[in-house]
């Protein structure tokens, strides 16, 4: 897939896709050798005539460990643009989740509609809780696409997005770079960093957007130094730039509502940057999953990507959990997830293969919530064809990729994700749980 470009150093990258490797790290990265200032950050004048722009993802003052900002470089200031006016095309994208429903909900796969549209146009939020106006909060969307965003740039001012492809891959060029990523991996835009994704046929995915703390890798506790996923597998970009007049369109989410203006100019003119605020990439064939090798099954969140906390110790505003392909080796242990309740909302969605818990129904493009208090778990086919299994070792499927956006926080439903596509019956998959019960004989 192209992407315009009018100047030498541009085009003597030998690849578009270039990734520094580490998670949090302060990368440096120049398109042009020299284009970063050393012992200064806003010298008088930059290399080349380059503008200084520092970006920042929290307040100066929190401590340096959680400090995270970047200095850009650029052609231009992104001050550049005509004024924001209210963004007036339709759209599903809302901060209005106001429905509470505490049954088990599921959703059958949100189907990617003929009409041509861009990510932007694709996208319908689900559910969420909080407002980024209080930056206390999550989201979750759904987004479909079949053309790319072209000459059109998002950024959102509300929060840092985790986005889930399931179908298609998605070329994304940001201020910092491009980011290739396919179904099977992620990505995480922070918020205010501008980006356009581009498709090459019909794609679909998740979206976990976060409204305040930013994402980080969890602590590992008495696992010790390795295992989960590895800093060194998060991949972030390098500097590539274009200098380009076009009539360039830029949608901002402030607030939880749609803003855009108009440039003359591309806003990916940035020639260099240094910082740990950057967008990144991370394979989830990388995971490193931790499991019980005795007996009894381990809580979900040992299946823990990345997290968001809140200030509460131990209890987070979101967890991104996968479960992956892996071993199942514990003895004398109901294997398939317990039935449980718990003081979490845990949306789940399924990227590919058969979920271990949920045989039919549950489909790649589709998702489910079982909420705050709610029961759930497996079905009755599961529960009878696992307590009837042989105690050997059993492989997940490589093919099998599911995932879970959990939170402390109780989920409302969007009016549009309460009146389509769910599944009526899935209530009716435990209805056949029936009394195995044998009391002693008197």
């Amino acid at each position: 897939m192209s992407h315009p470009s009018s100047t030498p150093p541009f085009t003597q990258r030998p690849s578009k896709y270039q990734y520094q490797s580490g998670f949090g790290n302060t990368f440096e990265s120049e398109a042009i050798k020299g284009s970063l200032p050393y012992g200064q950050n806003t010298p008088q004048n930059c290399p080349y005539g380059l503008y200084a722009e520092q970006l920042s993802g929290n307040a100066f003052t929190v401590p340096r460990a959680t400090q995270q900002r970047s200095w850009l470089y650029r052609i231009r200031p992104s001050v550049v643009h005509t004024p924001l006016v209210p963004f007036t095309q339709p759209t599903l994208m809302t901060s209005n989740y106001d429905t509470i429903n505490p049954n088990q909900l599921r959703w059958k796969p949100f189907p990617i509609a003929e009409k041509e549209h861009d990510f932007i146009d694709g996208m319908i939020t689900i559910a969420g809780a909080g407002h980024p106006s209080v930056r206390h909060g999550i989201a979750v969307h759904i987004y479909t696409a079949t053309k790319s965003m072209g000459d059109k740039s998002f950024y959102n001012s509300d929060g840092d997005f985790l986005i889930v492809p399931q179908q298609g891959t998605l070329d994304i060029q940001t201020e910092f770079g491009f980011l290739e990523v396919h179904s099977g991996e992620i990505c995480v835009i922070q918020r205010g960093i501008v980006f356009s994704v581009n498709v090459s046929g019909p794609s679909r995915g998740y979206i976990l957007e976060i409204f305040g703390s930013h994402f980080r890798l969890p602590d590992l506790g008495p696992i010790g130094a390795n295992g989960l996923a590895n800093p060194r597998d998060f991949l972030s970009p390098v500097a590539a730039f274009e200098e380009r007049e076009c009539n360039h369109v830029k949608i901002n989410k402030f607030g939880g509502k749609l803003f855009t203006s108009t440039q003359t100019n591309s806003p990916y003119n940035v020639v260099a940057w240094h910082g740990n605020y950057c967008p990144y990439k991370y394979d989830l064939n990388l995971f490193c999953a931790v499991n019980s090798v005795t007996f009894d099954h381990m809580d979900p969140s040992i299946f823990t990507v990345l997290t968001a906390p809140t200030n509460e110790p131990g209890v987070a505003a979101a967890d991104f959990v996968i479960f992956p392909p892996r071993w199942m080796v514990q003895e004398n242990t109901f294997r398939p997830p317990y039935y449980h309740r718990n003081c979490m909302s845990e949306f789940m969605g399924l990227i590919r293969g058969v979920y271990e818990a949920k045989k039919e129904g549950f489909l790649p493009g589709g998702g489910s919530l079982h909420s705050f208090m709610t029961p759930h778990g497996p079905d009755a086919d599961t529960f009878n064809a696992a307590i009837k299994s042989e105690q050997k070792p059993t492989k997940i499927p490589d093919v099998a990729l599911a995932f879970m956006f959990e939170s402390s926080l109780i989920l409302g439903i969007s009016e549009y994700a309460n009146k389509n596509y769910i599944d009526d019956d899935y209530w009716k998959c435990w209805q056949q749980c029936n009394s195995h019960f044998q009391p002693p004989k008197q």
